[in-house]
């Protein structure tokens, strides 16, 4: 089901003129209320004036994660203080956090667009919804939750973490929708395993999952595990939230929501443009947020967009679900390694469950790469021979996939420590 077919699948001539005409209108707002774009923009010789349409957009300066921290906590705002009713921000671990400010017209947009990514699922006003995404600052329970509330559905606030809870309240509410990491997902799937419960016979239907990088192959095992569609969801604090961009039915790419969310890709070194299906890395500009917009904002995600016609009917860009980031990407004698290669050879694999953890250490000046990943009770049931074997199997496989090699030691189930939140995938201990 579309939400809104007048701006989802408007026709492409006239989107990129709304999209123009958005441009214009925020990058004078811009400059005008917020001091720090003024000098940007000044930096550059540009003018808001010489913004014609979404073809000027190259001219406009970036944004990055450390000009807003710079800028923290209001140096973004282009409204009055008075006019924000809700607050967010980043988790702020490695440096101040990252703020986003909201006014009335911001969070109706936030639940517009979330309305949009749950009808992508198929969900509607007789759906139940279970919202294990953390509340408070983090943007994804709010913004699921105010999705859920624009369609109709009932939402079930009840935050991540308490696992034994999450499973007593999918059986007694009967909840059809789940919103939360993959990783925990899984968890969640794992934990109702070992209390005898079979997902076939519960009411869930679908789960809407984001925040970290996942693969293909780890959505058929979240599928086949719950017993559930599982649909990929794109959303960034520094741009609003959840709801930047969703799958639809046909689970071919996510649709980025540019009639509010502008996307570009650019090249990670040089910042210059690159052609649709080019990866690179992901950049926005928001085109009507009014509290606090952003610019141009470098994302350090990689991936890539098309433009094919989808079968939906949606006529907005696609994007390739996350590849990795250009902070996590791991470069391993010279080879660039994301975790999400890893984990799609992993998952593939018979005898191994779909958690692990990459342990990176420099050796006598080289780097070596440690793969650490659970087995399954049967394989660990095994003798050391066959582990063994197996281990070198796997190593194989990923150098096959990585074009480097590294070391694979298989753990005892339930050691690698689990996340109600992002999953950690990486210990660098190089520095």
């Amino acid at each position: 089901m579309i939400w809104d077919p007048k701006y989802e699948a408007m026709p492409r001539a006239k989107l990129k003129a709304l999209q123009g005409k958005r441009l214009r209108d925020i990058a004078k707002r811009v400059y005008e209320r917020v001091p720090f774009y003024k000098a940007k923009f000044d930096a550059l010789k540009v003018a808001p004036s010489d913004i014609r349409g979404v073809e000027d957009l190259h001219r406009l300066p970036f944004t990055t994660k450390d000009d807003m921290r710079d800028v923290y906590p209001y140096g973004l705002l282009a409204c009055d203080l008075k006019k924000i009713i809700e607050i967010h921000t980043s988790s702020g671990t490695t440096g101040k956090p990252v703020v986003d400010a909201y006014t009335r017209a911001d969070i109706d947009l936030w639940a517009e667009v979330m309305a949009r990514t749950f009808s992508m699922g198929g969900a509607g006003k007789d759906d139940i919804l279970q919202n294990a995404y953390g509340y408070g600052l983090f943007t994804g329970g709010l913004g699921a939750h105010y999705g859920a509330q624009r369609i109709g559905a009932a939402c079930i606030p009840i935050s991540g973490g308490n696992t034994k809870r999450q499973l007593d309240v999918m059986r007694d509410f009967g909840s059809t929708m789940l919103t939360c990491t993959p990783s925990y997902s899984l968890y969640i799937a794992e934990a109702g395993r070992e209390e005898g419960i079979d997902f076939s016979k519960l009411p869930l239907r679908f789960g809407f999952f984001g925040a970290e990088p996942w693969s293909d192959n780890m959505r058929a095992d979240i599928e086949d595990k719950l017993r559930i569609k599982a649909f990929d969801i794109f959303g960034l604090t520094e741009i609003i939230g959840p709801g930047v961009a969703a799958e639809c039915e046909h689970q071919n790419l996510l649709h980025v929501f540019e009639d509010h969310f502008y996307p570009e890709i650019i090249s990670p070194e040089t910042g210059e443009p690159l052609p649709d299906g080019e990866k690179g890395e992901l950049v926005f500009t928001t085109l009507t947020k009014e509290g606090t917009p952003v610019i141009r904002y470098r994302t350090r995600d990689i991936t890539y967009l098309s433009r094919e016609q989808c079968a939906c009917g949606r006529t907005h860009v696609k994007m390739h679900r996350i590849l990795g980031r250009t902070d996590d990407m791991l470069i391993i004698r010279g080879v660039n390694v994301f975790p999400s290669q890893v984990e799609h050879v992993l998952v593939t694999i018979k005898g191994v469950e779909p958690h692990y953890q990459l342990i990176v250490e420099r050796v006598d000046n080289l780097d070596t790469l440690e793969v650490q990943v659970e087995m399954t009770e049967d394989l660990f049931s095994d003798e050391l021979k066959y582990i063994e074997q197996k281990e070198r199997q796997i190593e194989h496989h990923l150098r096959e996939a990585l074009l480097v090699h590294s070391k694979v030691k298989l753990v005892e189930p339930k050691s690698i420590a689990r996340s109600e939140g992002k999953a950690k995938r990486v210990i660098d201990n190089r520095a």
